[in-house]
């Protein structure tokens, strides 16, 4: 027997990067794992990667009926909040559009799926709440990530929140705060700085093992936080960060 095995678990953003790491990691470990994104021709790479363990279907988190309707088919035991977006820029570069996005995607889907998803984890007396927050939060500041670092330290209030109103009643909470993580989404990031060469030094510069992380290596702490190991676990920013916060 496996770490999750009878245990169902709803991914957000699953198509790439961390998300889809996490899917192919849970499903190793015998979740039945309901991988979603809005991009469905990188859900249909991952269900062909996993060898059809993983069932996918499009839910877009920044819709609350869509959310209510890809929460109730999953019922879920484990939720991975992993959807979010990076915007670049100091306080002064930021617009109100921007933040108002930001908040919506990197908080307030949080919000939705949590909020569609808990009445039935307390209803069974059990659930594992993950969501995706960064070191780049209230753990450090990094610079031209305003709107990025507002809303992920905003992650970490809410998985707290979350964490306490319930932790009496069988439900887990926990943040993940990763450093800088290989994911085509870095790439494009880097593309867009202008000068990719450079941006992926610097990037790499500030990590103290002199490389940023994979993807596979999220996902291992997503399955301990996922499974009854870490039972006794709630409430906590989990930093993984190749020791850029130290």
């Amino acid at each position: 027997m496996t770490r999750l095995t009878g245990k169902r678990a709803l991914v957000t953003a699953a198509g790439q990067g961390i998300g889809k790491a996490s899917a192919l990691a849970m499903a190793a470990e015998g979740a039945q794992v309901f991988a979603t994104d809005i991009n469905t021709d990188a859900l249909t790479a991952l269900v062909e990667e996993s060898e059809g363990r993983i069932e996918i279907y499009r839910m877009d988190v920044l819709d609350a009926e869509s959310v209510a309707e890809g929460v109730a088919r999953a019922a879920p035991d484990i939720l991975f909040n992993c959807a979010g977006f990076v915007h670049a820029g100091t306080v002064l570069d930021a617009t109100e559009d921007e933040l108002d996005f930001a908040l919506s995607l990197n908080v307030k889907s949080m919000f939705r799926t949590i909020q569609a998803a808990l009445p039935g984890m307390l209803d069974r007396g059990n659930g594992s709440i993950i969501n995706m927050s960064s070191a780049c939060s209230s753990v450090i500041g990094a610079p031209n990530r305003f709107v990025y670092g507002t809303t992920k330290a905003a992650v970490i209030g809410l998985t707290k929140s979350v964490a306490i109103e319930y932790i009496t009643r069988g439900i887990r909470c926990n943040a993940i705060c990763p450093g800088t993580v290989e994911s085509p989404s870095l790439h494009d990031r880097l593309r867009a700085t202008g000068d990719y060469e450079k941006a992926m030094k610097d990037f790499v510069a500030r990590q103290p093992m002199g490389r940023i992380a994979r993807a596979e290596e999220i996902a291992a702490l997503v399955v301990y936080l996922a499974s009854d190991e870490s039972a006794f676990t709630t409430g906590q920013p989990h930093i993984i960060d190749g020791g850029w916060s130290g």
